[in-house]
């Protein structure tokens, strides 16, 4: 079966106030005098993380993670807003609170429409009759997400095992690992070549299930690596679990925790998988000097073609990860459809581009030429030849279960095991494939959906007569918040950040 490991922000003040979305208006149902201000509460399990620190926008971003396990941006104005809510102050106190954080005047009904129309919507307060629930809170559910997420390890296991491990991302340790990595491909290439031990053990049943049993410690293994970076960084690490990853059964690890840490912890964490292959990769080397089999050295080619698959950034995998800290962008893929808008003819740049550094643009806009194409080719190759590998894979699958039966009733137990493994190789993809179908059938059709309803709502005839506005108060400026996806998360929104 093939395993895919994964994985799982001088400043300058904020932006100009533009009329309309920027402004806030005095709310006409605000208590009148006399009576007792409301006292605005976060939601249970809310975090703050503070400002993504490394970041490549222009102006700062500050990050929350909800109690359900989804990240939001936000601007610094929400951000103090939402630090100063300690379920004591109410609107009144929080407002000279933030006013003399934020440098400019802020009233109590500025900070009322920003818990009502901002922060409340995004799930971070508390409804006013006291139901600490998230109600209808956004969510993003991204097409090249993990799906189906089952534990394998909880927290605190998970926790107890990676700090027992956080000693092995000490510099010396690392550049001692590293180095003897280096020795051990040298001898092993030099000796044997790319791959002579692999085809040594492709026509021995037993020893193709040792090759598979190592591969997949060695996956397990690579999960621990994110985790105790993870801890060696400061952040604590979640479960570790599995999932489905487009075609394939997948490894996870939540360490969306390392966004509250600065960018040389977050990439620690996000080669912390990759530097555990090569751990391991040494102690199957340490086996072989002592054993002599050449299981291991199958082993450690295999290891090495796992590390590149992780390193490739076209979907989220560890390279992923990598390339989005080094920009300081955690959304690669939500950046995709506003840079492609902005390199149409007439059209001006977006402001999810148009926010970015210079160099982060530079690197984002070269990932999305670069994995657009790719991408697109390797979906318009696999929809062209579908029926054919339909076919192929229904006549392979008929012939493998009727060899692994008949190796069962030979009494040839590993053959028959071998064959079990490749019905399941075979059953992932074709699964796989209808899940990933059904879930882009359920795309459009709320797509299309959503865009009815804008029809309709556009084409609703006007009222007669125009209500009369309430005077304004002061405007606030605001960045627009959003939600984060340091996914599983497109757009920006995942539960965690799978490595």
């Amino acid at each position: 079966m093939r395993w895919t490991a994964l994985r799982r922000p001088a400043r300058r003040g904020p932006p100009p106030i533009e009329k309309g979305e920027d402004h806030v208006d005095t709310d006409p149902q605000a208590p009148a005098a006399g009576r007792p201000l409301p006292v605005p509460r976060l939601d249970a399990g809310l975090r703050l993380y503070g400002e993504y620190q490394g970041g490549g926008f222009t102006e700062p971003r500050y990050l929350a993670r909800r109690g359900d396990g989804q990240v939001v941006q936000l601007s610094r104005l929400l951000h103090l807003v939402a630090s100063s809510m300690d379920g004591a102050r109410d609107t009144e106190a929080i407002a000279r609170r933030v006013s003399a954080r934020f440098g400019r005047e802020v009233s109590a009904d500025n900070i009322r429409h920003l818990v009502e129309h901002k922060l409340r919507p995004m799930g971070l307060t508390a409804a006013e009759d006291g139901d600490d629930r998230i109600r209808e809170a956004p969510r993003l559910d991204p097409l090249l997400a993990l799906a189906a997420r089952r534990t394998l390890l909880t927290e605190p296991r998970v926790a107890r095992i990676a700090r027992a491990l956080a000693w092995l991302h000490r510099p010396p340790v690392v550049a001692a690992v590293l180095l003897a990595a280096l020795a051990l491909d040298v001898w092993l290439f030099g000796s044997y070549g790319a791959m002579g031990p692999v085809l040594r053990v492709l026509d021995r049943p037993l020893l193709l299930l040792a090759v598979l049993g190592l591969t997949l410690g060695s996956l397990l293994f690579h999960e621990f690596g994110h985790a105790s970076a993870c801890v060696y960084g400061g952040a604590e690490p979640g479960r570790i679990g599995f999932g489905l990853y487009l075609l394939w059964p997948s490894l996870y690890t939540d360490v969306t925790d390392v966004y509250r840490i600065g960018r040389v912890g977050r990439l620690r964490t996000d080669l912390g998988g990759v530097y555990f292959n090569v751990v391991f990769m040494l102690g199957l080397g340490g086996a072989y000097a002592l054993t002599g089999r050449q299981v291991f050295l199958a082993a450690i080619l295999v290891a090495h073609l796992e590390i590149l698959e992780q390193l490739m950034p076209a979907v989220r995998l560890d390279g992923y990860y990598i390339l989005g800290d080094l920009a300081g962008v955690p959304d690669l893929f939500g950046k995709i459809k506003p840079i492609l808008l902005g390199m149409l003819p007439g059209r001006p740049v977006g402001p999810e581009v148009a926010d970015l550094k210079r160099s982060a643009r530079v690197v984002v806009t070269g990932w999305v030429l670069t994995m657009v194409p790719l991408l697109l080719g390797e979906l318009g190759y696999v929809l062209w030849n579908l029926p054919r590998i339909l076919h192929t894979a229904l006549r392979s699958l008929a012939e493998q279960v009727a060899g692994t039966g008949a190796a069962f009733a030979a009494a040839r137990i590993p053959d028959g095991v071998v064959g079990v493994v490749g019905i399941l190789m075979l059953l992932c993809p074709l699964a796989g494939g209808a899940y990933l179908a059904a879930r882009i059938g359920r795309l459009l059709i709320a797509s299309a959906v959503r865009a009815m309803r804008g029809t309709g709502r556009r084409r609703a005839p006007r009222a007669a007569v125009r209500p009369k506005p309430a005077p304004a108060a002061p405007p606030v400026p605001s960045i627009p918040s959003d939600l984060a996806d340091p996914s599983g998360a497109g757009g920006t929104a995942h539960p965690w950040r799978p490595l």
